[in-house]
């Protein structure tokens, strides 16, 4: 495990855990996000596995799915007040134990990653850079749409939170109720 690995990790208090792992999401987010910015020019495409991956540079005010696209400041605040709301209320989410501090600060880096990109006077819009897709028979693309670092830490952390609700869920139905027989 971690703790064995990185001795310091242990006496780490677990708000300090979720703000080492936000921090280390949002730098390699940001340093992802840089290096495509530089890399390729602005809404270009480059196969990787032809007919399955490519790295892109595709900008999104929007969210996922190009959902509210368009709607970059709005989704801006709405990211400052789920990062507020969440730390706020963080002891809700699982903290105290090692797996939801991971989940936490995934979601805080991926958070605060993607909203640096919508305030960003020099973007404006979320960077995205990895597209899956495949060529259907009659040659058109299928594909989900394309993400970035952030994005995959707000899933993965999302993921993990739900899990262990799931199973918070079920072992709390095991036990008997006070009163209960």
């Amino acid at each position: 495990p971690m703790t064995a690995l990185v001795p310091w990790w242990r006496g780490m208090s677990g708000e300090w855990r979720i703000v080492v792992v936000g921090g280390a999401v949002w730098l390699l987010d940001q340093l992802s996000k840089a290096w495509v910015v530089w890399a390729l020019p602005f809404e270009t495409q480059r196969p990787v596995i032809r007919g399955f991956l490519a790295l892109v540079h595709w900008g999104n005010t929007g969210s996922a799915w190009r959902l509210f696209h368009g709607n970059n400041g709005v989704l801006a605040l709405v990211a400052l007040a789920a990062v507020a709301g969440l730390w706020r209320w963080r002891h809700h989410f699982e903290a105290p134990r090692m797996a939801g501090q991971w989940a936490l600060g995934l979601l805080f880096g991926g958070t605060l990653g993607n909203l640096v990109d919508r305030l960003l006077p020099s973007r404006r819009h979320v960077v995205d850079f990895l597209y899956f897709h495949v060529v259907k028979r009659s040659g058109a693309e299928a594909g989900f749409p394309a993400f970035n670092v952030a994005d995959m830490a707000i899933c993965t952390g999302g993921g993990i939170l739900l899990l262990l609700a799931c199973l918070n869920d079920t072992a709390q139905a095991g036990k008997p109720t006070p009163g209960s027989p």
